[in-house]
């Protein structure tokens, strides 16, 4: 199988470690594409579930082995920080390096574009994690229940000849709370780009996919690859393309 090749590739909120990651779509999206360049955007071990109970399936340790593999054979690899893998930030001075990987909190990306984004994952605009931790925590717990809940009613679905269907997706886009959250969210994005010479970002951390302009800067959120299954590429004519996972295919969202 050839695999589709491109400048960069972007993903984020994988979640290992979580019943909410599914390891083999990520292998397959890993399988199906390469890159120069492969941005891990944070969230990539969730942490937070681990240090309540040990999940790591043989499907996680997959995909763990797969970036491995990517790394191995000449990509750059560079894993962003999130709030669920936090505890490596203290490690950072500034940056990590374990061979081709590298670590860092945030980074600077100069696209074929000739655009600067930034690249981060996006938790420091968020000002439930500035100022009411304990309630991102809380979420958390929800999300959990949530996405226990999910995988139910995919089964079901799967029974009937129906295709995946987001519960939290659908809950994101209905309620005014939410709504709010994100829109407020992209804004903290762009004033901190704009008032930091950035002429975009590419983000995660909300799992909510999204590709437009607001006040001048190009906000791309790649999604995640657990509950949305989007990535965000870099094509080599410089376009920024979504992917989806959709009916065991990836195809560029619009």
């Amino acid at each position: 199988m050839k695999r589709q090749e491109y400048k960069s590739i972007f993903i984020s909120d994988l979640h290992l470690g979580s019943r909410a990651s599914d390891g083999d779509i990520i292998c397959d999206f890993l399988k199906k594409h390469s890159a120069e360049n492969l941005f891990l955007v944070g969230d990539i071990i969730d942490g937070w579930r681990l240090k309540q109970s040990w999940y790591f399936p043989q499907e996680h340790i997959n995909v763990i082995r797969r970036i491995l593999t990517e790394s191995k054979r000449g990509t750059n690899v560079y894993y962003i920080i999130g709030n669920h893998d936090e505890v490596l930030r203290k490690y950072l001075d500034p940056h990590i390096s374990l061979g081709n990987i590298e670590i860092h909190n945030e980074y600077s990306y100069n696209a074929l574009n000739g655009q600067k984004y930034l690249v981060i994952h996006g938790d420091k605009f968020d000002q439930l994690m500035l100022n009411k931790k304990w309630l991102m925590h809380l979420g958390d717990t929800l999300y959990g229940f949530a996405v226990w809940l999910n995988i139910h009613l995919n089964t079901i679905r799967r029974i009937f000849g129906m295709e995946y269907w987001s519960l939290s997706n659908w809950l994101k886009q209905r309620t005014k709370q939410a709504v709010n959250y994100i829109h407020r969210y992209e804004d903290h994005v762009a004033e901190y780009c704009t008032n930091n010479d950035y002429d975009g970002i590419i983000c995660g951390h909300i799992h909510f996919p999204e590709m437009k302009t607001i006040g001048g800067i190009e906000y791309i959120n790649d999604g995640d690859l657990c509950e949305s299954y989007t990535a965000v590429v870099e094509t080599y004519d410089g376009k920024f393309q979504m992917l989806k996972y959709v009916k065991g295919n990836w195809v560029v969202h619009k």
